[in-house]
């Protein structure tokens, strides 16, 4: 499908992951929570972020994250929605607006749904042939990827030496160095990142 206005080319969100390195993937209590933590994100610098479909409210959380925010440059953040498993979930990720989907393990049907649009999908895998059939159609993630761990990423990128790789699962903050040495594109954080603004501000390099 061609791409329009609404539509994330894949380069534009991997230029945005190679610069960031980190992705936040947010799973948070409720509909609030889940808009602070993500408008917290956004004031501190980070432009791209994934919001799980196992938010209770996911849909409304989105909606409400992605009006009107606007990156430290003025550009518009990438926003994604993650944990998406059907096509029903995919359908309404993509009418919400969403830049990006992201499933924890292949999911034939959100991807006809994604290609449908022209939406990104960040499938996902665990295997060697998972991971490899994501890979060749784009950005792929590991998942859980703290299993195998970065060795695991290396012997992966090893022999998919053009893949965009992103482990996501178990790994914390201070482990994403190891995983990106091995050669990951960006690393999935689903917990552990700070809640002070200013430590945020540090890691992902904004001002506020």
């Amino acid at each position: 499908m061609p791409e329009g206005p609404e539509t994330t080319p894949p380069a534009a969100l991997l230029a945005a992951l190679r610069t960031q390195r980190l992705l936040p993937v947010l799973r948070s209590p409720d509909v609030a929570a889940a808009v602070t933590a993500v408008t917290a994100l956004l004031d501190a610098g980070c432009r791209v972020v994934e919001l799980t479909t196992s938010t209770p409210g996911w849909e409304r959380a989105f909606t409400a994250s992605r009006h009107g925010h606007r990156t430290g440059d003025g550009a518009a953040p990438l926003l994604g929605v993650g944990t998406v498993t059907t096509a029903a979930q995919a359908a309404a990720a993509i009418g919400a607006g969403a830049d990006f989907l992201v499933s924890p393990h292949p999911a034939p049907a959100v991807r006809e749904e994604a290609a449908r649009h022209g939406t990104v999908f960040v499938e996902g895998g665990f295997t060697p042939a998972e991971v490899a059939d994501a890979a060749g159609r784009g950005p792929a993630k590991i998942f859980p990827a703290h299993v195998g761990g970065p060795r695991f990423v290396g012997s992966l990128r090893a022999v998919l030496p053009h893949a965009a790789l992103i482990p996501t699962g178990g790994i914390a903050i201070e482990e994403a160095p190891a995983y990106l040495a091995a050669g990951a594109l960006a690393v999935g954080i689903g917990s552990g990142l700070p809640e002070d603004p200013a430590a945020l501000a540090r890691l992902f390099g904004g001002v506020r």
